[in-house]
């Protein structure tokens, strides 16, 4: 008889074997069942889905690709290219969605056997990344375990763990590692540092400087070649101007492309990266004009991301072209002026803070500008003295101007009812509490009382006729040795009266980064700024400001918006003739002025007399052409603060500037010239400012005459030479 102890392991043996036999069997039933389904799908996915697949395989996906256009001319106003695009020879990369790193690199080292590449461009880190490539596993190795090891328990994401561990491979690359590339692997280098600076499917260019004829003969001949898969050989454009004049603007390289600045504003306006696109002036504030259509082609792709084909979608058109009001003859002719006076001037006495020079030529009755000049004195890199273009200063550049504004101080004095026409004052020495003396250049003794009216205190310049208007339109009066006071409402008023002209506010010109010039601040203390603001001597205007306000005098107060592009056309056809007009800048009325017709003829008088009358300020000068005009000078009073470093800091200078339109009855032309710092000594202050301002009229009907009798149907009418009787 079996123990009871034995039994009962022998029972629970049996037990357990059973069990384990049980779930055995349940183990190889599952797996019976796994395998079952696997291949009942495997079935369906190549009997039932087997076609639909196939066909996704095939199915094609079409990627559009935007290709470059030729960029908009400009043209000047009778037709002549300023900007065009000259036609080069291009190699270029296209990276498809599949294609690697590695596959890139050897197609730059077969691409560099045909042509040669520039290195400049190529960056340390470029140097550090592409030595990693060519010797991973050695360069990998210079990171220490303990160094991955910090770097791994650093609590930062993974990616910033790769970053960090890139970073510090890089640091380890020592310079004589970098030194050891060779020439060739530099110039494979520079191929594919191009090729890799875009995205897929974006045609990168390569070269497109200095291609030789050859190099692109043996890159054309290869394009088939398994070994140049992506290589293409185009004709590309580069800008070129045929003027120096610095608002035409300039773009970008293809290097460049977008500014870092405004990527995010032209991707999302189909841009590419390495589009050109203007950066300055005319280029900048007409982009989307002579940008163009892109062309559009689609790769045709199967379904592993290769090209199989390629469809054009849309040819695109060219970049429209600018017609400017400028005429290069007319402006050539004034710059050649302004740079002989500019020299002249330097050349003498007193000019040790001379610098530049500005004339603004424009049409007062549409706005159009028809001369833009800007000189400045500088050195080349051998420290020979050069005048450069500075045309962008007519809109950047502000300066106190004088006297010029007096014109506009009447009519605000008229507006305000602070004067009458033929108002006759007394232009005597002010002498106000504490010492202080506001007086007239033409009337320097301390108790002479000269009586003058408005035309005449216009034709002699007199600052205490326009005084006693600045008084009367803040409510005082002149009242000997006694002072007065100002609020800041009287400044608004004469600053919000000379903004009708266009004095102290933008102009509105088609031009970016317009200057509105410096608005002097209010002291209570000191009232005689006041007394300084109507007689242009604190607050400071652009040249082209000055263009606006004389252009409005002259056009019975209508103010125009100035521009520089009257018309915008299509691209020309053949590269010769001007295409189809598609707009014309038609002349935008900004505003009028708060005048009578009676005031601002009264005004235009005065300045007639300017030219004319016996007193004239400008008489030396304008008081013998055959053609009408008027105008008024300026000088302002003020200390060199351009340069802290400079040994004339706070200097005591002279700007002077000149303002006029002709003819006089039926004006064509409105002018402003404007020069600062003209001397050091006010008691001989040179007359450069009117003999450029004479020269440049001058010019303009000489050319006008001359372009009346070569094609009378294609100009205005042609003026009428005659001189007035005195006034």
């Amino acid at each position: 008889m079996t123990p009871p102890q034995k039994r009962q392991v022998t029972l629970a043996k049996a037990k357990l074997k059973s069990h384990t036999v049980f779930r055995m069997n349940i183990l190889f039933f599952s797996i019976f069942l796994l395998f079952s389904l696997l291949i009942l799908r495997l079935g369906y996915l190549q009997i039932v889905k087997g076609e639909d697949f196939a066909r996704a395989l095939a199915r094609t996906e079409e990627v559009p690709v935007n290709t470059s256009v030729p960029r908009g001319r400009i043209f000047d106003s009778e037709g002549r290219v300023q900007v065009d695009n000259q036609p080069v020879n291009a190699i270029t990369y296209t990276a498809m969605q599949t294609t690697k790193r590695d596959e890139m690199l050897e197609v730059a080292e077969e691409l560099a056997k045909l042509i040669e590449k520039e290195t400049n461009k190529v960056t340390l880190r470029d140097k550090q990344d592409y030595y990693i490539m060519l010797n991973n596993e050695a360069a990998t190795e210079k990171v220490t375990d303990e160094e991955r090891q910090a770097i791994d328990n650093e609590d930062i994401t993974q990616k910033e763990k790769q970053q960090k561990l890139d970073a510090l491979i890089r640091e380890k690359i020592t310079e004589k590692e970098l030194n050891s590339l060779s020439k060739e692997q530099l110039e494979v280098l520079a191929i594919f540092r191009e090729m890799t600076s875009g995205y897929a499917m974006s045609p990168q260019i390569i070269k497109n400087k200095n291609v030789t004829d050859e190099e692109f003969a043996r890159v054309s001949e290869r394009l088939t070649d398994p070994k140049l898969k992506g290589v293409n050989t185009i004709t590309d454009w580069e800008r070129v101007k045929s003027s120096d004049l610095t608002i035409l603007g300039s773009t970008t390289t293809p290097e460049q492309g977008i500014p870092a600045s405004k990527l995010t504003y032209y991707l999302a306006r189909d841009y590419s990266r390495n589009d050109r696109v203007g950066i300055s002036f005319l280029e900048q504030q007409y982009e989307e004009v002579l940008q163009g259509q892109k062309s559009v082609v689609k790769n045709i792709t199967d379904g592993r991301g290769r090209v199989i084909d390629t469809v054009p979608v849309d040819e695109g058109e060219p970049g429209k072209d600018l017609v400017l009001s400028i005429d290069t003859e007319l402006q050539t002719s004034i710059e050649n002026i302004v740079e002989d006076q500019l020299r002249e001037l330097k050349a003498g006495p007193n000019s040790q803070l001379v610098r530049d020079a500005y004339l603004v030529m424009m049409d007062p009755k549409t706005g159009e500008v028809l001369s833009m000049v800007g000189k400045q004195i500088g050195k080349d890199e051998n420290g020979k003295t050069v005048v450069n273009d500075h045309s962008f200063g007519a809109i950047t550049a502000a300066y106190p101007t004088g006297s010029v504004v007096k014109g506009a101080t009447l009519l605000t004095g008229y507006s305000q009812d602070a004067i009458e026409l033929n108002q006759v004052m007394i232009d005597e020495p002010l002498q106000l509490a504490g010492g202080l003396i506001k007086r007239s250049l033409f009337n320097q003794g301390l108790f002479n009382r000269v009586p003058i009216s408005d035309t005449q205190a216009l034709e002699v310049s007199s600052n205490v006729y326009m005084f006693k208007v600045a008084l009367a339109i803040s409510g005082n009066t002149y009242q000997f040795k006694r002072g007065f006071s100002v609020d800041p409402e009287d400044y608004s008023t004469i600053r919000n009266s000379f903004a009708q002209f266009g004095l102290g506010i933008p102009t509105g010109i088609d031009l970016p980064n317009e200057g509105k010039g410096f608005m002097g601040r209010f002291i209570k203390t000191e009232p005689g700024t006041f007394l300084d603001l109507a007689i242009g001597q604190y607050d400071t205007y652009t040249p082209m400001q000055l263009a606006q306000y004389i252009s409005t005098i002259a056009n019975d107060g209508y103010r125009m918006e100035p521009h520089i592009v009257k018309e915008i056309r299509q691209a020309s056809h053949d590269g010769k003739t001007l295409g189809p007009v598609q707009t014309v800048v038609k002349p935008k009325v900004l505003n009028r002025i708060n005048n009578t017709q009676a005031e601002i003829d009264q005004v235009k008088k005065g300045m007639r007399l300017v030219y004319t009358g016996n007193r004239g300020s400008a008489r030396s000068y304008f008081g013998d052409t055959d053609y009408t005009a008027a105008g008024k000078t300026g000088t302002a009073e003020i200390h060199y603060y351009d340069d802290p470093e400079s040994p004339f800091y706070n200097t005591a200078s002279i700007n002077t500037a000149h303002v006029g339109f002709a003819p006089y009855e039926d004006p064509q032309i409105a002018y402003a010239v404007l020069i600062p710092y003209i001397t050091t000594n006010s008691k001989a202050v040179p007359g450069t400012t009117h003999k450029i301002a004479r020269a440049a009229v001058d010019k303009y009907f000489e050319l006008n005459a001359k372009t009346n009798e070569e094609s009378p149907s294609t100009i205005k009418a042609p003026y009428k030479n005659k001189k007035d009787e005195q006034e």
